[in-house]
């Protein structure tokens, strides 16, 4: 497999790839979601689960999708909304967003149904065993939820996501691996939030359970189209650090 962090450094796509948007239904909505995948990769490969930024599925999610199909991943970028629910802009986003967010039984079930889709799926060239999860920013948090659901896939990754949780109790049903991916100077994840999520994870004593604090960086840190400066902004470095990182992990999890 080629290491994640060399696919941001501008290496192209060997093939046309193949994108299948797929459609299903749960929790009163119907959503459409995206299948990515190389066609010239192997017969059979792990699943990435992929949730992207409040923004949903857009261009930019299917071009990181895109970019982490090419490391040999059947990528399912998944649509947390409604098909209906597509965000031109921030205020859009948080409206989006903080409906599902405020409802975080509606948020577990919603990715839940989602991977049940997925697994009834035919014709794609998924192992039918292996299946990581990966989410940015919203998309953190909605990872983090999914593990709190008990549910078990082989670990998900947060990057610079939403830590804190209403139901952060639930983290004594964890029993796949986590990986938090953290801008040390993140001023809409703050410090106390990390605290609280520690401690749950240390109360419960969650096994298997890593958190990375990158120093000086802030929110969206992996976001090229993020540049709110001191706030959400990209960070060429530290995403290169963190994809290698995360990259180690998922090739630890896959059997």
């Amino acid at each position: 497999m080629k290491k994640l962090f060399f696919l941001l450094a501008g290496f192209q796509l060997l093939a046309a790839p193949t994108v299948i948007d797929t459609i299903h239904s749960g929790t009163g909505q119907t959503f459409k979601s995206k299948v990515i995948y190389q066609p010239t990769g192997p017969a059979k490969r792990p699943a990435l689960l992929m949730v992207p930024n409040w923004m949903g599925v857009n261009d930019a999610a299917v071009e990181k999708a895109l970019l982490l199909a090419q490391n040999d991943y059947v990528v399912f970028l998944v649509d947390m909304y409604g098909q209906e629910i597509r965000p031109s802009n921030a205020k859009e986003a948080g409206a989006a967003a903080g409906v599902v967010r405020a409802d975080r039984v509606l948020m577990r079930k919603r990715i839940n149904e989602a991977i049940t889709h997925f697994k009834d799926l035919k014709e794609i060239p998924w192992d039918g065993q292996n299946m990581v999860g990966i989410g940015f920013c919203f998309g953190g948090g909605v990872m983090l939820e999914l593990a709190r659901s008990g549910t078990q896939i082989n670990g998900v990754v947060s990057l610079h996501g939403d830590v804190k949780s209403p139901m952060g109790e639930d983290a004594k049903n964890i029993e796949m691996p986590v990986l938090v991916l953290h801008g040390a100077a993140d001023p809409i994840v703050p410090e106390e939030h990390i605290t609280e999520f520690v401690d749950m994870m240390n109360q419960y004593k969650i096994k298997d359970w890593t958190l990375v604090h990158f120093a000086g960086a802030v929110h969206s840190f992996t976001n090229p189209y993020a540049k709110k400066k001191g706030v959400a902004e990209y960070d060429k470095e530290v995403t290169e650090q963190a994809y290698a990182i995360m990259d180690i992990y998922l090739k630890r999890w896959i059997k």
